[in-house]
């Protein structure tokens, strides 16, 4: 007889765990909350805009294709990957703009432009990184973190130095490279893992692996095409879908969960995934006794940025944006203190563009351009109309300025998103866009457990637990919970 899996949440994680679940013969349900399925990663359509509403950015293609190989698909089964030429480009202070090359050569020639010698570095550097990427990508990220005997793994321990784990990637940066834009530029990954360079282990160089040797990718359609595809993948293995379906509470008898209380009435469950935020779940959905985590631990927690997100509709084209465009323009270290030291609203914030209508003529109407815009920002702030409306003014003065071309009032679509709807939607703790920081302190077996220490048959997984943040980790990490529980209760 086949045991039920209750999955809450529809995101990339709770999409992988409920389809390999299904797969081993398991019965699976997935509860979403909202109206559509994909968590950050839904999609909306208006004035014959279509907009992915979180991520964007399609790296480490050889994770998505992994995943899709268990199920005997490839992910030109279900969607159009293309490879971004050039990957993005970097605006820079006094004006200086840069492509950054989709072509290794061509890279290292700008590399070399811009700091004599660095091209042998690089080349030296991609080297190491190669290395930590496929030991963090293939070794590290694919445990559980419930023992510190998984890292004694002879392959990790005879490569800890070579991983870099004690140096942080700042001071491993600087090593090589001496030029601001190159320091900039291979540093701006480390923004969204949630920690300032200084804190964060050099380990994470295998990103800059993963940026330049991998490449900068994007399935035709949005980033909602992904998906789209792990929901089909699913629905072939059984899974069950419920839109609309907030879970309230629950219920544990004798340290087992037993049933799932949602605003459409409830659910029994032999095993529960906690695909959602972890902080609601473990402190919202349980009774005190059963929380795995006190709210002085939550709150000790160093959290990822959030985000301030405008979605734009302009009804003329934008010749000199690239599909992804940084705007490094300002001072690098300052935001980095808005969002990290003395959290706050930055004065001068870099920020990140969007224009998917360069690739891709179906997301907006011909003849116009479909805008997202991101800054990374402190959680937990205090935000308004008025703050949305001052940083949204900012950012589109500054594109203007950078690009050569006034478009504001070519504006007909415009909508905003950010703490608080990062919130109400998912109920995100702090109104966190990313989880948490990937700091020494919360590296693998640190971070919150996958495991319910006082409910038997409750289990989580996602942003804020094993591995971590990103659309990558996201999907390892629905394997990697769904590997443990169908070794742990056998149907």
């Amino acid at each position: 007889m086949s045991k039920k899996v209750i999955v809450i949440g529809s995101g990339f994680s709770s999409l992988t765990a409920s389809a390999c679940l299904a797969k081993e013969g398991y019965e699976v349900i997935v509860l979403e909350k909202n109206d559509s399925l994909g968590g950050r990663a839904r999609q909306f359509e208006s004035n014959g805009f279509t907009f992915d509403m979180g991520p964007s950015w399609y790296w480490m293609p050889d994770v998505f294709e992994a995943y899709f190989q268990k199920f005997g698909k490839t992910t030109s089964d279900f969607y159009d990957l293309k490879r971004l030429s050039p990957s993005y480009q970097v605006f820079y202070p006094n004006n200086d703009r840069y492509d950054i090359p989709s072509d290794l050569n061509e890279l290292f020639d700008l590399f070399e432009k811009l700091e004599k010698g660095s091209a042998v570095k690089l080349k030296k550097y991609l080297e190491e990184a190669s290395y930590k990427y496929d030991v963090g990508i293939n070794d590290l990220v694919y445990k559980p973190g419930l023992s510190i005997t998984e890292l004694f793994d002879l392959r990790i321990a005879k490569g800890v130095f070579k991983l870099h784990i004690f140096q942080s990637i700042a001071d491993y940066i600087r090593k090589h490279f001496s030029h601001p834009y190159l320091i900039q530029l291979l540093e701006f990954p480390i923004l969204f893992l949630g920690a300032k360079p200084k804190d964060t282990p050099a380990l994470y160089s295998l990103m800059n692996y993963a940026d330049i040797q991998l490449g900068t990718w994007y399935p035709m359609g949005g980033m909602h095409k992904i998906v789209e595809a792990m929901v089909k993948i699913a629905e072939q293995q059984g899974v069950s879908f419920k839109t609309s379906h907030e879970v309230l509470s629950i219920e544990v008898k004798h340290n087992i969960a037993k049933k799932v209380h949602t605003t459409q009435g409830g659910f029994e469950a032999d095993i529960i995934v906690g695909g959602a935020d972890y902080h609601h779940i473990d402190s919202k959905l349980l009774a005190p006794e059963y929380q795995n985590y006190s709210a002085q631990y939550w709150d000790k927690r160093k959290m990822a940025p959030s985000s301030m997100i405008y979605y734009i509709g302009v009804k003329k084209r934008l010749p000199n944006l690239r599909h992804h465009s940084l705007f490094f323009d300002e001072e690098f270290d300052q935001h980095a203190e808005d969002i990290y030291t003395k959290p706050r609203w930055p004065k001068k914030p870099l920020f990140y563009v969007c224009c998917p209508s360069q690739t891709d003529s179906n997301v907006a109407p011909e003849g116009h351009e479909n805008l997202f815009i991101l800054i990374p920002t402190a959680p937990d702030l205090k935000e308004n109309n008025e703050i949305r409306q001052e940083y949204f003014d900012m950012t589109i003065e500054r594109i203007e300025q950078k690009i050569g071309i006034v478009f504001k009032d070519d504006i007909i679509f415009q909508r905003s998103y950010a703490h608080h709807d990062f919130v109400t939607d998912y109920h995100a703790f702090k109104g966190n866009a990313y989880g948490l920081a990937n700091t020494i302190n919360q590296t693998a077996n640190l971070k919150p457990s996958i495991r319910n220490k006082k409910v038997k048959n409750l289990f989580y997984t996602g942003q804020l637990t094993i591995p971590g943040p990103g659309v990558p980790p996201s999907i390892i990490s629905g394997q990697v919970v769904a590997k443990h529980i169908a070794e742990h209760f056998k149907i």
